[in-house]
């Protein structure tokens, strides 16, 4: 299935997110899906584009002899296309490309993410910074690139998250949207100091969509990491309440 879907995305110029989905419709047969790809109206929005221009980008910040983008060339990247590396729009952006890992892209995470965004060129990323910027106003693309967050920015060979990352990521994701957040890292860096696991990242996101933020809806008895129970009974103990 692996070689289907990279198959397809090289061949109808698309990213591997969108062969996965559209072999998956098509019940993993390559002429069904090809039908599929350029009849539906939402496919056939996606603007082709040139590869050799897409390629002659990627080269521009390319490691010398290598199939990939590290660090210095992410912030190349970032400094020409006129945003700060630590701007959300970047993390839209990686995660277009389904890029596996912070501060490098992969020749097919790369070239395969402007493909999909109908892009060959850096006035046209440019050009749909807002729109991906408002992307994160959907509730489900948020909470996917909340989730794809954790994968992406945990140090390769490891489970868990680093705890500065973690918290670097959540002030980028959720500092404006939860006003316990300021607590909870306060909390973590003194009390737990330890790298946050995925179902913690993951049970978070939750809690901050379902809990008030006086925690006057919170069960003691619900099914929350042991970590989030231990934060509650931090805050509610510090503003002199009782679990």
């Amino acid at each position: 299935q692996k070689d289907k879907v990279q198959q397809f995305a090289q061949v109808a110029d698309a990213s591997e997110k969108v062969a996965l989905e559209v072999l998956k419709a098509a019940n993993w047969s390559i002429d069904a899906a090809f039908e599929i790809f350029f009849t539906q109206p939402q496919y056939a929005q996606v603007p082709r584009t040139d590869p050799q221009k897409i390629d002659a980008l990627f080269a521009r910040y390319a490691e010398t002899d290598q199939e990939m983008i590290l660090a210095d060339g992410v912030a190349k990247f970032c400094e020409e296309l006129g945003v700060d590396p630590c701007d959300v729009v970047v993390l839209v952006v990686a995660w277009h490309m389904a890029a596996a890992h912070l501060g490098e892209f992969t020749r097919q995470e790369f070239c395969a993410g402007l493909r999909a965004l109908g892009c060959d060129d850096l006035p046209q990323l440019r050009q749909q910074l807002p729109q991906l910027n408002q992307q994160l106003q959907e509730e489900g693309t948020f909470r996917e690139v909340y989730v794809y967050a954790f994968g992406f920015a945990t140090e390769k060979g490891q489970k868990s998250l680093a705890l500065d990352t973690a918290i670097g990521m959540w002030q980028l994701l959720i500092g404006a949207r939860w006003p316990l957040l300021d607590a909870w890292c306060e909390f973590l860096t003194e009390h737990h100091n330890k790298a946050i696991s995925k179902d913690t990242w993951n049970q978070l996101l939750e809690f901050t969509k379902t809990i008030e933020p006086d925690l006057s809806n919170y069960d003691a008895e619900g099914a929350w990491p042991y970590l989030i129970d231990e934060f509650v009974e931090h805050v509610q103990t510090s503003r002199g309440g009782s679990r």
